[in-house]
């Protein structure tokens, strides 16, 4: 009985996340493709691109490490993958500040 209700979350959370990167994923190409024809005037969309791409990353890692139980490197890949997270982040803030106030 434990195991079909853990496969159910299991079958759900895989769901989230794949519905999870196709929004997020098609909100940032379709942003890239707006900022990049007109960059001058559609600059405020790259630290939106960054922080959607952040989101991505965290999503991933942590399913990832909720995912690899007691194997380390689906748990270091994760851990990487929230790295990156947050260095896309930083990449936000970064962005963010030098179109604002640059």
């Amino acid at each position: 009985m434990y195991l079909q209700e853990r496969g159910k979350n299991l079958r759900n959370a895989s769901m989230m996340v794949d519905f999870a990167h196709i929004v997020v994923g098609i909100l940032i190409v379709v942003l890239a493709v707006l900022s990049f024809l007109n960059p001058e005037d559609n600059m405020l969309m790259f630290p939106v691109i960054f922080f959607l791409a952040g989101i991505l990353n965290l999503i991933n890692g942590v399913y990832k490490i909720r995912l690899s139980g007691r194997e380390k490197r689906k748990k270091a890949a994760g851990v990487a993958s929230v790295t990156a997270g947050g260095l896309l982040f930083a990449l936000t803030v970064i962005s963010a500040v030098s179109i604002w106030w640059g």
